[in-house]
C-alpha cells in the first residue's frame, strides 16, 4: 500500500499527525519502538508522575492541617507497592483508551510495531522491510541525558522510566538536577517519606523560570524537609556497601551525599542518534537535536520534524501541536506556525508552578527595560480564608501600552489558574483589561487580577473589594 505520510514515533506529536492526516483524508503509516503507544506522556510522564504525586500530597498533607482544630491531623499507613501498581493499572488504561483504541478508530492509519530508520531521503527500513512515502514526519521524542560525571558509569543511577518501576521505597535519595522534573520527583519521594537532597548547578532551582518564583518555591519545598543545593559541580558518583555517593563541590568546599538511590534529571537527549538521519540528509545539532524551519521542516523539503526531538519546548501539548501542524505544512501548504511566547507550562510540585509569555529578564533583554510587579499569597483573600501561606503571583506588561507579556505564579492549582493569564498574553490584554473583568470570590484566581492592580496601588492597603 502506497501512504501519504510516514510517521516515525508513537507519542503524543506523532498521534496529532496521525489524527490531521486522518482529518485532512489522508492515509499514514506509523512506527513505533521503545516505549509503548502514548510514548513519555502516558507510558513515564505527565500521568503516571501527577497520579503519585497526587498520592504524596494525600499523605503527606493530612499529616500537617494548616488549621489548628486539626492540630491531630490524620495519618495513613503507606503501602509504595500498592501505589505503583495502581499507578500502573491507571497507565494501562489511559493508553488503551486514549492511544491504543483511539488508533483502531482511525480510517486510513496504520500501524507497525517496529524501529524504523533511514536508508535514504524518501525511505525507512523496518523489520527488513523498506517502506516509501511522499512526506514523512519524524517524532522520535527524547530521553533522559545522561551526564560525564565520574564514576556515575558504575552506579545504577535512576531516570522517570526506572524511579516510576522501584520495587521498594528508598529511605533516602538525591537528585540531580533541580528542573521540573528534578523537583517533582523530588517532592514525591519526600511526600512518600524518603529524605531526599536537590542538586542543581544553577544559581536557582528552575533555572528557565522567574528567580522570584523559583525562591518561593524553593522556600516551600525547604520547609517541607528537602535539602537543596544550588550553584554546585557534581564531582563524582561511586556505590560501595550498598550504598550510593555523590561528591560535589559549593564555594570552594566538597560536600558528600550518601544514599539508597540516585535520580538524574538535569536535561533530555533526542531519540535521533540511530535513525540514520546521515542517509536522508537531515540536519542535527551537536545535542543531536533535529534542525527545523518555523513550519518543522527539515533541510529535505519532504521530512518535518516534531515534539521533543527538535528541542523547542519539552512539553506533551507543544509536541501534540507541533505534531498537527508540522502535518499540516507537509500534506498542504507549509504556512502554519506556532507562537511559543503564547504557550503556558507547569511544575506539578505543591505549590504549583505555571508560566506563560515573557520573564523579566526576557522582557529585558528584548526592551532594555522592565515593568514588572509581584505579590504574595498574603493579599489574596481566598489565601487569607484558608490559610494558605505559599505562593506568589507575578506579572511583566509592555513598559508603553501596559499589555501582558507575561505570567508567573507559584500556587495551589497554579496549572489551572494560567489560562486566564494565556488568554491575556496571546490576544494583548491590558492590565485594564484584567482589573475590570469580575473574578469570583474568593478565588485563588483573584491572584491574577491583585497582581495587576499592583500597578497602580498598594494591594497590601485595600480592600477586597475594590474593583
Amino acid at each position: 500500500m502506497n501512504y501519504d505520510l510516514i510517521i516515525i514515533g508513537g507519542g503524543a506529536a506523532a498521534f496529532a499527525a496521525a489524527t490531521k492526516a486522518m482529518d485532512l483524508g489522508k492515509t499514514a503509516l506509523m512506527f513505533n519502538s521503545g516505549l509503548p503507544l502514548g510514548g513519555t506522556c502516558v507510558n513515564v510522564g505527565c500521568m503516571p508522575t501527577k497520579h503519585l504525586l497526587t498520592v504524596g500530597d494525600e499523605l503527606f498533607y493530612a499529616q500537617r492541617p494548616r488549621f489548628k482544630s486539626l492540630r491531630n491531623g490524620s495519618k495513613s499507613s503507606f503501602d509504595f507497592r500498592a501505589a505503583v501498581k495502581e499507578k500502573d493499572r491507571m497507565v494501562s488504561n489511559a493508553r488503551r483508551s486514549n492511544y491504543v483504541n483511539a488508533l483502531k478508530g482511525m480510517n486510513g492509519i496504520d500501524l507497525v510495531e517496529e524501529k524504523a530508520k533511514f536508508t535514504g531521503p524518501g525511505q525507512v527500513e523496518a523489520a527488513g522491510k523498506v517502506y516509501e512515502a511522499s512526506k514523512i514526519i519524524i517524532a522520535v521524542g527524547a530521553s533522559t541525558k545522561p551526564l560525564p560525571i565520574p564514576g556515575l558509569d558504575t552506579v545504577a543511577w535512576l531516570n522517570n522510566i526506572t524511579a516510576l518501576q522501584l520495587p521498594k521505597l528508598p529511605a533516602s535519595m538525591v537528585v540531580i538536577g533541580g528542573g521540573p522534573l528534578g523537583l517533582e520527583f523530588a517532592q514525591m519521594f519526600a511526600h512518600f517519606g524518603a529524605r531526599v537532597s536537590v542538586l542543581e548547578a544553577m544559581e536557582q532551582i528552575l533555572p528557565r523560570h522567574d528567580p522570584e518564583i523559583a525562591a518561593e518555591v524553593q522556600r516551600c519545598l525547604v520547609e517541607e524537609g528537602i535539602n537543596i543545593h544550588t550553584a554546585v559541580l557534581v564531582e563524582r558518583a561511586a556505590e560501595r556497601n550498598g550504598k550510593k555517593t555523590v561528591t560535589f563541590r559549593k564555594d570552594g568546599s566538597s560536600h558528600e551525599l550518601e544514599s539508597d538511590e540516585i535520580l538524574l534529571a538535569a536535561g533530555i537527549r533526542p531519540n535521533t542518534s540511530d535513525l540514520g538521519l546521515e542517509k536522508a540528509g537531515v540536519r542535527v545539532d551537536r545535542n543531536g537535536f533535529i534542525q527545523v524551519n518555523q513550519y518543522y521542516q527539515t533541510d529535505k523539503p519532504a521530512i518535518f520534524a516534531a515534539g521533543d526531538c527538535i528541542g523547542k519546548m519539552p512539553l506533551e501539548t507543544v509536541a501534540a501541536k507541533e505534531g498537527a501542524l508540522a502535518t499540516e505544512n507537509a500534506l498542504t501548504i507549509p504556512v502554519r506556525t506556532l507562537n511559543y511566547d503564547h504557550v503556558p507550562s507547569a511544575v506539578f510540585t505543591n505549590p504549583q508552578v505555571a508560566s506563560v509569555g515573557l520573564t523579566e529578564q526576557e522582557e529585558m533583554r528584548r526592551f532594555n527595560t522592565c515593568l514588572c510587579k509581584t505579590i504574595y499569597m498574603n493579599v489574596v483573600p481566598r489565601a487569607q480564608a484558608v490559610n494558605e501561606s505559599r505562593g506568589a503571583f507575578k506579572m511583566v506588561i509592555h513598559p508603553r501600552n501596559y499589555k501582558v507579556l507575561g505570567v508567573h505564579i507559584a500556587a495551589p492549582f497554579a496549572a489551572d489558574l494560567i489560562h486566564e493569564a494565556t488568554i491575556a498574553v496571546k490576544f494583548g490584554l491590558t492590565i485594564d483589561d484584567i482589573v475590570d473583568t469580575v473574578h469570583v470570590f474568593p478565588t485563588f484566581s483573584e491572584g491574577i487580577k491583585r497582581v495587576a492592580q499592583a500597578f497602580t496601588r498598594d494591594v497590601s492597603k485595600m480592600s477586597c473589594c475594590v474593583e
